[in-house]
């Protein structure tokens, strides 16, 4: 192993980590095409694929769990900053509970419709056991929306420090995630 393999994620925490940013941003898009739907009945079929993604992504999520306790992750740069660290591991673990909790609440909001999950029509979710209530559907989906919110927040805060120590620090983080380049220390 060298130097710089140590410092970077393995080749499957890499995976999971693009194929979770790519779905966040493909179903943050869907959701945005559902809401400005011409009818009810296009915004159904383009949520129902919101909803397929977000069952993915909790998916990924999961193995991404699995993948950390089978395999820690390399440490942090030695040169962050202490406040660089904090807001590292700060977004880091709102990443995860958000993106746990978001998909599970998405399946909780549509079982209090009686409602299963298809996803993309090569399996569903069972409806969760739970009392029928629109009205708390409804307002799972508004607290859903705005986690989403926040994980887009949390998204360009990502991309932002990714810029910042690419450009301005020129200190290699960037390859942390990546298979080619070399992480700095």
């Amino acid at each position: 192993m060298t130097e710089g393999s140590s410092r970077r994620y393995s080749g499957v925490a890499m995976l999971l980590h693009w194929l979770v940013a790519i779905a966040v941003i493909a179903n943050w898009r869907i959701a945005e095409a559902g809401e400005h739907a011409a009818t009810q009945e296009a915004k159904s079929e383009i949520m129902s694929n919101h909803f397929s993604i977000g069952v993915i992504i909790l998916a990924l999520i999961l193995l991404r769990f699995v993948w950390r306790f089978i395999r820690k992750p390399p440490p942090l740069s030695s040169g962050l900053a202490g406040w660089e660290r904090m807001l590292a591991k700060g977004t880091h673990i709102a990443f995860y509970v958000l993106l746990t909790v978001m998909p599970i609440a998405g399946w909780f909001a549509m079982s209090k419709y009686g409602a299963p999950i298809s996803v993309f029509g090569l399996f569903e979710l069972p409806p969760l056991p739970v009392a029928p209530d629109p009205d708390g559907a409804k307002a799972i989906f508004e607290s859903h929306a705005a986690a989403g919110t926040v994980l887009l927040v949390l998204v360009a805060v990502h991309i932002l420090g990714t810029l910042k120590h690419t450009f301005i620090d020129k200190d290699g983080n960037i390859f942390r995630m990546l298979p080619f380049g070399e992480p700095k220390a």
